[in-house]
């Protein structure tokens, strides 16, 4: 009984000693005046502060204090040194990462920084390494002593700036491009699809159902004609982005450079489809890509295709205040702790020299905040998603590549990859002026069967015969660019203007800015870099040795869709198309298809004639389980023939109100067929092709309205109406089996749960260990493409693997009556009482008060924390 006590004590002991210290005082060498750091009972950090210097070196030592295993983690993930923590299981991931070069552009990056920019990072660097100079091992997070533990232990280096911009690789890549959508059309066409078939599962946007971000005819700056027109109030981009929008060395010798030169006909190339024929032995190319790739997700959390977002603005003319309401909540992969840090930067006295007065989410491991407010603005982020990565087939010669019948040089470098408990591991990473070659990769090692046939060789004449050929990835975040700059920019923003000026340099990832201030106004910019093609649409790998093919320039920041104050009064984006058809330039073929944009919508014009909007009235429409999707099934369902248990269960579809709620029969049994509909439609398809996105809904949709379709033909059940009974039928079955024999008593809550997963031990398969870091299970309404967007995967379960990261309303009458919550809690040390406070409410829909003001802020702290020099 004592020993157990002792060892009880001792556990406590150990978990307890890496707590941070949030009251009194403590020294902080290096800071130019006291830093006063208020926290309230949900360890929401602000930070005031007299210098800028000593504002970042605050917020570096506040994000260390309680997320810096955290931030170390991310900084060898992005770094592809992950062997170093975990041994040699990572070592094909990291030399993944290595050959992609995430590191090596943000060194580069670093240097292309605003000096303002710079000593910001030098700051905040600065600050978490004050941290660490009193903390390591489990003094520093209970993660280290575990660690310790397995391995041997880790030696915990300086922060640097380059780690901090490093992370924004990270988030490029989550939110970057259609890689697999890309991937799989070339696997379908190769595998003997037509492209008409292809282009069946992968539809047009449907623009004359869901409603678009931008009408082309209402566009500030942008023509019909794809010019451009004066904006009232536009502002002054900075002259570096329009520097940065011409690619490097993308153009061929001889090729007209990018200044005053033509470009190619957008218009024709948005008609053009460029489906390469992709002979069998090719297939392991684009394969084993993403194969690499998906060996990612474990390490930055969930990916697939309900990571996005929801954002929209209501003008003061549809108000209670009169003034806008901002609501955002992006949709990320569900990860202990939560992505985001909540915090408030405050000088203490607004200057030019100290000008920032900014409250909301951050990214621990970088300084300034992402999505937020300050004293004037509020902004709001989705993701655009245009295709800004392609595939190129290089044919190799030697150590050099064949481009327009020339022989160029391969670029090399040479990586040492340290494996914790193995000898270090050493790669050579080549790069084509496409980028770098991902089929060097032993992630992607199985791309050596490309040397057999490339696999674009058909359509360009070439037999194919002989040589080597790899893949490279060209991919706009693997150019240095200027997003560090547009984070400082944005946060202290005080208008319009000065919020274009911070969107033209944010170049990844390329996303939906929605806007208003306290003047009354609102907006929408999307920024980023975004490719315009010679040849091509970017739909399919493309011939690397055809220059062509290449990227030509980026379309023009003043060309890409912006709004401001548009008539409606109300601005929606939610992933769907960000333009219409009209619209001059091709972003991308792979939109989400807009039932989470359209419900908003709908939900907003009902506010609005009832009127007037109120902060509630946004925070409930953030919480709408309506299942837009299920509205054109559900018919289908009930004119099929089925009996017993799925005839009962079939009865609950009778009454359902198409709304996906914990405790509802019905979206229990309608999201289970759906489970089962979609490998008996699809029988002849990867189940990755077609999961439960979007796209897969008004796939599904379509074929229901064409019951001749060959889709319907399968091995199972053959026709419409016997796969939908067969569906049905295998749903009841296996909710039998989970929920009972009375439909009745089903549960879509049941089923539909979250377990919040650290992203490093949360799935060790050692269950006291992921006891130590995991959280959950809770339940949660909504599904895939609905509002409340907590994505499941079908082909694996009905479990949460996609969620609404944050939920944040500003109000712009009272920065004091908005609200916030994000996933898990601001603490990354398990047991903390901030570590998993928020998760509750989270899933029962609640939020926290988001206040910003010193008098406000004040009277909810519970710790004062004074940093002295």
């Amino acid at each position: 009984m004592a020993l157990a006590l002792v060892g009880a004590l001792l556990g406590v002991w150990t978990v307890r000693r890496s707590f941070p210290e949030t009251s009194g005082e403590l020294a902080l060498p290096g800071l130019e005046s006291a830093v006063t750091v208020l926290r309230d009972e949900h360890g929401v950090a602000h930070v005031y502060a007299d210098t800028t210097h000593d504002l970042f070196m605050a917020q570096g030592f506040t994000h260390a204090q309680d997320r810096f295993w955290e931030m170390d983690f991310r900084r060898h993930v992005t770094a592809g040194r992950t062997a170093e923590l975990f041994g040699p299981d990572q070592v094909a991931t990291d030399a993944y990462l290595r050959t992609m070069g995430w590191r090596h552009v943000a060194e580069q990056e670093y240097e292309l920084l605003d000096p303002d920019t710079q000593d910001y990072l030098d700051s905040y660097a600065q600050g978490v390494n004050a941290w660490l100079d009193g903390h390591d091992g489990a003094e520093a997070s209970l993660e280290y002593g575990l660690l310790s533990a397995l391995n041997g232990g880790h030696t915990i280096e300086p922060w640097t700036p380059a780690d901090s911009l490093a992370w924004l690789k990270a988030m490029a890549w989550d939110l970057g491009g259609n890689l697999q959508q890309e991937t799989e059309r070339a696997q379908l066409v190769a595998a003997g699809l037509s492209e008409e078939q292809v282009d069946e599962l992968y539809p047009a946007y449907p623009f004359d159902e869901h409603e678009p971000i931008t009408d082309t005819d209402e566009l500030n700056g942008v023509a019909a004609d794809g010019g451009t027109e004066d904006a009232e109030d536009a502002g002054a981009e900075d002259a570096r982005a329009d520097e940065r929008r011409a690619p490097r060395d993308r153009r061929s010798p001889g090729e007209p450079d990018t200044d005053g030169s033509p470009v190619p006909d957008t218009d024709a190339a948005a008609d053009a489809h460029s489906a390469p024929a992709l002979p069998e032995a090719a297939l392991p190319a684009v394969t084993g890509v993403v194969e690499g790739a998906e060996r990612l997700p474990a390490l930055l959390g969930p990916t697939g295709p309900d990571l996005g977002s929801n954002s929209w603005v209501v003008s003061g003319d549809h108000t209670e205040s009169g003034l806008p309401l901002l609501a955002n909540d992006p949709h990320l992969g569900a990860s202990m702790p939560s992505t985001w840090y909540q915090i408030g930067l405050h000088c203490t006295e607004l200057t030019e020299a100290c000008p920032f007065d900014v409250s909301g989410f951050s990214f621990s491991g970088l300084p300034g905040v992402i999505i937020g407010q300050n004293e004037s603005i509020a902004w709001g982020f989705t993701n655009l998603n245009p295709d800004v990565m392609d595939l190129y087939v290089e044919r190799i010669d030697g150590d050099g590549y064949v481009v327009d019948d020339e022989v160029r040089p391969l670029e090399t470098r040479e990586e040492t990859i340290a494996v914790a408990g193995g000898d270090d591991v050493e790669i050579t990473v080549r790069s084509t002026h496409h980028g770098p070659l991902l089929s060097d990769a032993e992630a992607g090692a199985d791309l050596a069967g490309i040397a057999e046939e490339p696999a674009v060789a058909e359509e360009d004449g070439e037999d194919g015969e002989g040589g080597e050929y790899a893949v490279a990835l060209s991919w706009t975040a693997l150019e240095p660019g200027t997003t560090a700059d547009s984070i400082f920019t944005l946060n202290r923003a005080r208008d319009w203007s000065d919020f274009r000026t911070a969107a033209s340099l944010f170049g990844v990832p390329a996303q939906n800015l929605v806007y208003a201030d306290n003047e009354g106004n609102i907006g929408y910019q999307a920024p980023g870099l975004v490719p315009v093609r010679g040849e091509g649409d970017g739909r399919y790998p493309a011939p690397g040795w055809d220059p062509a093919y290449d990227w030509q320039e980026y379309i023009p920041f003043d060309e890409l869709p912006s709004v401001y104050n548009p008539e409606s009064g109300v601005i929606v984006t939610a992933n769907q198309s960000g333009v219409d058809a009209d619209y001059p330039y091709r972003l991308t073929d792979d939109w989400d298809y807009g039932y989470r944009a359209q419900r908003i919508h709908d939900r907003l014009d009902e506010a609005i004639a009832d009127g007037p909007v109120t902060s509630e009235t946004m925070s409930d429409i953030q919480l709408d389980s309506f299942h837009a999707s299920a509205e054109v099934v559900t018919p289908h369902l009930l004119d099929a023939e089925v009996d017993g248990t799925a005839g009962r269960a079939q009865d609950l579809l009778r009454d359902w109100d198409l709304r996906t709620d914990p405790d509802s029969a019905g979206a229990a049994f309608y999201q289970a067929t759906w489970r089962h509909l979609l490998p008996l439609l699809f029988d002849e398809l990867d189940p990755v092709v077609m999961n439960g996105s979007s796209r897969g809904m008004y796939v599904v949709g379509e074929l229901l309205a064409d019951p001749d379709s060959a889709w319907w033909d399968g091995e199972e059940a053959d026709g419409r109406d016997a796969v939908l009974s067969a569906a049905m039928t295998a749903a009841a079955d296996e909710l039998t089996e989970l929920l009972g024999d009375d439909p009745a008593d089903w549960r879509w809550g049941d089923l539909h749960t979250l377990t919040a997963t650290h992203e490093s031990f949360g799935t060790s398969g050692i269950g006291p260990v992921e006891w130590l870091f995991n959280r959950g299970p809770v339940e949660s309404s909504g599904g895939s493409s609905i509002v409340n967007a907590t994505g499941w995967d079908p082909h694996e379960g009905y479990g949460i693997t996609a969620v609404p990261s944050m939920r944040m309303v500003v109000d712009l009458a009272d920065r004091d009556a908005s609200t916030w919550i994000h996933l898990t809690g601001n603490s990354g040390h398990a047991f903390h009482p901030n570590y998993d406070d928020q998760l509750p409410l989270w899933s029962e829909g609640g939020t926290l008060p988001f206040v910003v003001s010193e008098e406000a802020v004040r009277d909810a702290a519970t710790d004062e924390l004074t940093l002295t020099p």
